[in-house]
Formats: C-alpha cells, sequence, structure tokens
C-alpha cells in the first residue's frame, strides 16, 4: 500500500496597506504547512534569488541618469504559477472538507504557497518566460534581466512576485506589460512609488528615496513619538563598552529597537553602527529614535542625467572597540553623485597595525566595488580603472 505524508493547509487573512498605511486590500489565502514537508522527498531545492538593496538603488541612480522613469507590477497568486516535479499531498482545507469523503487527499500540480519549493517553482516559471521574450539574465544578479531591440533597453528588476521595470522605449515597455498580463495576471500600478518598504518620489531633476513613514511608525511602536529630538545620532563622548555592572533591560524590546535600525538603513547611512544591552545601550539606541524624530524626511537623492562613473571610499578607526580592541571598518561607493552603497562593520580580526587595518577596510570596499563593476557591465557601462579613496594618513606618521 503506498505510504502518502499529506501537509495541513491553514487559512491566513491579512489586510494590505499602502504607502500612507491605509487598507488597500483584504486578502485571504489558502497555504500549506510547509514544515510538515520531508526534505528527499516532498522537496530537492528551495531557494529563490532575491535583489540586493543595493541591486535596487543601482537601478534607481542608473534609470534616474538617463532620464526613464520606473514602473511597478506584480503578479496576483504568483506562487501558484509555479510548477512542482515533486508528489506533494494536501489534506482537505479547513471548512470545505467532503462529507462524502472525508478521508480522500489532493495530488498537487502546481505550487501552493507555503510550499518549500514555491518561491523556486515561481522563479523557474517568470525566468523561463523572460528568456523566451528575449531578455538576458545577468551575468552577477540573477534577478536581474535586460533587452536589447533597436538600440533601446528593457530592465526588469525581481523581488520574488514583485517586478520594478523601465526602458528608453514606451513602445517596448509597452509591450512587455502587454506579454506579462498575457502570460500572468497582473496588477499594475504605475509609476514607481512604494517599494520594500522605501518611498521613492521620481522627478524630472531626480528621484528621492526615503522612509518617512517606516521611521514614524517605529517612533509610534516603541512610544518614542513625543520624545524630544536630537540633531546628532550619538554623542561624541560616548564610548560604549560591556557595562556588566549596569542595569540589564528588556532583551526584546531592546533587539526590536535595533532590528527596526537595521531595516532603516536601507536609505539611512548616518545610522549604520550600533549596538549590545544594558541601560547604557537602550539610551544610546534611544538617542538614535529621537535622532529620527528630527531627521524622519532624509533620504538619498539622485540626480538626473548626473555621470555614471563608478568609486568609492573607504576609512577604519584603529583598536576602536573597547571590549576586544577590533577596528571598525567604513566604506561608501557612489555611481556618479548618487550613493548606492555603504558599510560599516567591527573588523573579523584584531589589527596589530594601522597598515593592516587600513588594508582590510580596503579589501572589503575593493570586493563590492568588482561586484558593482560586474552588475554594471550588465547594464552596458564599462569601467577600466576605479578610483578608491583611503585615509592614509596615519600611515605617513
Amino acid at each position: 500500500m503506498l505510504k502518502l505524508n499529506p501537509i495541513g493547509t491553514k487559512w491566513v487573512f491579512k489586510n494590505k496597506q499602502g504607502e500612507d498605511g491605509m487598507v488597500v486590500r483584504n486578502k485571504a489565502r489558502l497555504v500549506a504547512q510547509g514544515f510538515c514537508q520531508k526534505e528527499g522527498i516532498d522537496y530537492e531545492e528551495t531557494f529563490a534569488p532575491v535583489a540586493r538593496l543595493e541591486a535596487i538603488r543601482i537601478l534607481l541612480a542608473f534609470a534616474t541618469s538617463k532620464g526613464f522613469k520606473l514602473q511597478q507590477m506584480d503578479v496576483k497568486s504568483a506562487f501558484l504559477n509555479g510548477f512542482i516535479k515533486e508528489e506533494v499531498y494536501l489534506r482537505q482545507s479547513p471548512s470545505f472538507e467532503s462529507a462524502r469523503f472525508p478521508d480522500r487527499v489532493y495530488k498537487l500540480r502546481k505550487a501552493l504557497y507555503g510550499l518549500k519549493q514555491a518561491p523556486r517553482a515561481w522563479y523557474a516559471r517568470l525566468k523561463s518566460f523572460l528568456l523566451k521574450f528575449g531578455f538576458v539574465m545577468g551575468s552577477v544578479d540573477k534577478t536581474l534581466f535586460l533587452l536589447s531591440r533597436g538600440g533601446d533597453t528593457l530592465i526588469v528588476q525581481i523581488y520574488v512576485d514583485d517586478m520594478i521595470f523601465g526602458g528608453s522605449s514606451h513602445a517596448l515597455v509597452s509591450s512587455f506589460v502587454e506579454q506579462m498580463s498575457r502570460e500572468f495576471e497582473m496588477s499594475l500600478m504605475g509609476e514607481l512609488q512604494f517599494f520594500l518598504g522605501l518611498q521613492i518620489k521620481q522627478s524630472l531633476e531626480g528621484t528621492f528615496v526615503h522612509q518617512a513613514k517606516y521611521t514614524r511608525d517605529i517612533l509610534k511602536k516603541f512610544n518614542m513619538g513625543d520624545s524630544k529630538p536630537m540633531t546628532t545620532p550619538m554623542s561624541t563622548n560616548t564610548a560604549l563598552d560591556a557595562d556588566e555592572d549596569g542595569e540589564a533591560v528588556d532583551q526584546k524590546e531592546f533587539r526590536g529597537m535595533n532590528g527596526s535600525l537595521l531595516y532603516l538603513t536601507a536609505t539611512r547611512p548616518d545610522i549604520q553602527f550600533a549596538a549590545s544591552p544594558r541601560t547604557s545601550h537602550r539610551q544610546a539606541v534611544k538617542r538614535f529614535f529621537r535622532y529620527l524624530k528630527f531627521t524622519p524626511e532624509l533620504g538619498l537623492w539622485y540626480s538626473s542625467g548626473s555621470s555614471l562613473s563608478l568609486r568609492g571610499f573607504s576609512d577604519a578607526d584603529h583598536a576602536g572597540c573597547r571590549i576586544d580592541r577590533k577596528s571598525t571598518s567604513g566604506a561608501c561607493q557612489l555611481l556618479g553623485t548618487s550613493l548606492v552603497s555603504w558599510s560599516s562593520r567591527k573588523q573579523a580580526s584584531i589589527a596589530l597595525s594601522t597598515t593592516k587595518r587600513v588594508h582590510c577596510c580596503s579589501l572589503a570596499a575593493r570586493s563590492r566595488l568588482l561586484w558593482m563593476k560586474a552588475t554594471l557591465s550588465d547594464f552596458g557601462l564599462k569601467y577600466g580603472k576605479i578610483p578608491l579613496l583611503v585615509d592614509f594618513t596615519s600611515l605617513s606618521t
């Protein structure tokens, strides 16, 4: 007798909100309880490429420089379009059981939300369609697809079931939208305005990217909406250490505050670095929130017609961490005048000299520049030597 591993299902209800926080759609979805799946039986591979935020910012800067506006659309019930090769069985859905055959199960022909292989199955279906349409997949970024016809270019960036796209020809863009609508049930959102929590305003002068709504949301969430604003994110006299004698704080709240700040760094390089939990640490994090209260509308500006030259900057302190004496590296990369990538992180090893800490920092910055160079080559941009400016002041003493 054939032994099956039927998977349960569950109804999920959700309100989808727009940029202003208003409910734009009520959604009900039947999802599979994928945690019951067994690897090697119910699924093999599960991954699906997801665009990096740096890739999104590069596309925004490139499109702004070239003078075309990006648009957005998503595929309705995207995962239901993917085909699966494994045999997967589902129990009857709650409230829809058959009175006559209560013990029967469903055999899936297509993917369902909740299945571990569903994202990969959807990506494979979409990738197949785009390549058939004539697109070329990015050599480095597998979520980037480019189409060239008669001197015109169309660029598509994928983030699961959301797509942002734009091109130099209105006819080419319209043809793409028409073909996508024939193949899938699409939701056309028009000009790109709200994507992955980023608020985007495109104009003739340039593109402004910010997270004002998210900033106000987290201020409200952590009861900091009425706090006194601060003009700087951190005091110059603050030197955080383990503070083992300090009073312990609510770790759940502290981690939540730090996690909220980490997502905000998608458009705020000015708050990239923060730290661990005692009262002194919590006060430092709360100062970040008071700084956000002072600068909620701060974001990134990409100028129209800006050059697309690539350059980078890097620097590091020396043994700046008072706990383990590791150095902290900082770097940023610009596409013309547009800041598209940045980082601030502790080095993995202790630098025994200023020379070593500078080289560790510049190595990480070079790696990011090489990735950007390879990505931009798919856009048709070719670079020779890329300038990386490093602070060697300490080496001359």
